[in-house]
């Protein structure tokens, strides 16, 4: 055997084990950071993504995807969710519960561990309940951006509850911005300015065009 092809071979079977024991680093790393059943938060352009820490670098997160339904091929469906398929999935309402590497889970931002400890009433469940329970919900779960979304996912899993902070957040923003006395009153003018226009009208027609700020009112 030539002196080249030795070399060849000595190169082409060291790259694998190389490779092999810096990913064996990685997950030693992430385990001394993190332990199984951790709730790991990243913060996102317009929210915060939420996941359990399942040990060996691995992370189980919900997140909207498309792709499980147009296509069946576990080799696309495996790589990292674009954002167009995420998007998609929002609007489609269907997601899944996948199991990512950290890297991909928090791509690129910092990691912050089990923050809702401190804001949610009941005692975190055992690192190795959460762990499962997470493990047991992987796979496709319809996906509701206000109502079923990754922070409902992950307070189930290490607390045993179905809430969303921020879902809480937006509704309340959403409420003070639409049922507010200043809409109220702006939609009567409107309705009034669209009975005058609109000319004679019946009983039942003037009825419901004063509904909407009626209810508006009462609610705000």
């Amino acid at each position: 055997m030539s002196p080249l092809h030795l070399l060849a071979l000595i190169f082409i079977s060291a790259a694998p084990e190389e490779e092999e024991d810096e990913e064996r680093k990685k997950k030693e790393k992430y385990d001394l950071l993190f332990r199984r059943g951790d709730l790991l938060e990243v913060p996102r352009t317009l929210f915060t993504h939420f996941g359990i820490y399942l040990g060996g670098g691995r992370v189980a997160h919900f997140i909207p995807d498309i792709l499980p339904v147009v296509s069946s091929d576990p080799v696309q469906i495996r790589q990292m969710v674009t954002n167009t398929r995420l998007i998609l999935g929002v609007l489609a309402k269907c997601g899944s519960v996948r199991v990512d590497s950290v890297e991909d889970f928090a791509y690129g931002a910092e990691i912050v561990i089990n923050p809702m400890d401190k804001m949610c009433s009941r005692a975190a469940l055992r690192g190795e309940e959460v762990a499962r329970r997470a493990e047991r919900l992987r796979g496709d779960v319809a996906y509701s951006l206000l109502w079923y979304n990754c922070e409902h996912f992950v307070m189930y899993c290490r607390y045993g509850t179905v809430v969303s902070f921020q879902t809480f957040q937006f509704c309340k923003t959403l409420r003070k911005m639409l049922l507010s006395r200043r809409v109220a009153a702006a939609t009567a003018v409107l309705a009034a300015g669209a009975l005058v226009y609109l000319g004679p009208v019946d009983t039942w027609s003037v009825l419901l065009v004063l509904l909407l700020p009626f209810l508006l009112w009462m609610a705000s």
